[in-house]
């Protein structure tokens, strides 16, 4: 089970650290995915970590979101600053036991997804 917390409503500028806590797998063997869904499109990547700790971004959220992990505490981060108005979404973590991927389906496991909203 994943679950995400964090999101709320911040203005343009600030900044936000979503966490996703992880239960009932081995979390330091799975590689960690965050993704978003807007309203109307389609679910996209925004970063991920390796299980050894390797990050990879989707280009614009590069220099303003940070993916990290802590593997005593089951938890998965997703530090995010500078923060624009084109960054609400819905927010969703996700596992997988395979290699990382920037597609959705790439992943086995999802949480219910937090609401990051981001007034101009």
């Amino acid at each position: 089970q994943l679950v995400e917390s964090g999101g709320g409503l911040v203005q343009a500028g600030g900044s936000l650290r979503l966490s996703c806590a992880a239960s009932g797998l081995t979390f330091s063997a799975y590689d960690m995915g965050w993704f978003r869904q807007a309203p109307g499109k389609e679910r996209e990547f925004v970063g991920a970590i390796t299980r050894s700790g390797l990050t990879y971004y989707q280009d614009s959220v590069k220099g303003r979101f940070t993916v990290s992990r802590d593997n005593s505490k089951n938890t998965l981060y997703l530090q995010m600053n500078s923060l624009k108005p084109e960054d609400t979404a819905v927010y969703y973590c996700a596992a997988t036991a395979l290699v990382v991927s920037s597609v959705p389906h790439g992943y086995r496991y999802w949480g219910q997804g937090t609401q990051v909203t981001v007034s101009s």
